[in-house]
């Protein structure tokens, strides 16, 4: 999967994960954290759940987990992270 792909695939869980309350296009374009447009407590635990069960990653929240559910960018590069560890 290109990059784009991923990207285009995370918006879109944070729109499933939010309930349609963030769009996958607010998702993609947002300048501010995803918590200021929308993603709940709720809706990052969804996203957590997905985005492991998916990318085969693990979120750690003890970490800076929190901070990667607030930003596709950073929960992308994490992805991408974990993906060339495992290669």
């Amino acid at each position: 999967m290109s990059d784009r792909m991923v990207r285009e695939r995370l918006a879109a869980m944070v729109a499933s994960a939010s309930d349609g309350a963030v769009t996958a296009g607010e998702a993609l374009t947002a300048t501010v954290p995803l918590s200021a447009l929308g993603v709940t407590s709720l809706a990052q635990m969804r996203l957590i759940d997905a985005v492991e069960t998916e990318f085969g990653v693990e979120i750690d929240l003890s970490g800076d987990g929190l901070d990667l559910l607030d930003d596709l960018d950073a929960l992308e590069r994490h992805i991408d992270e974990a993906r060339r560890s495992r290669s």
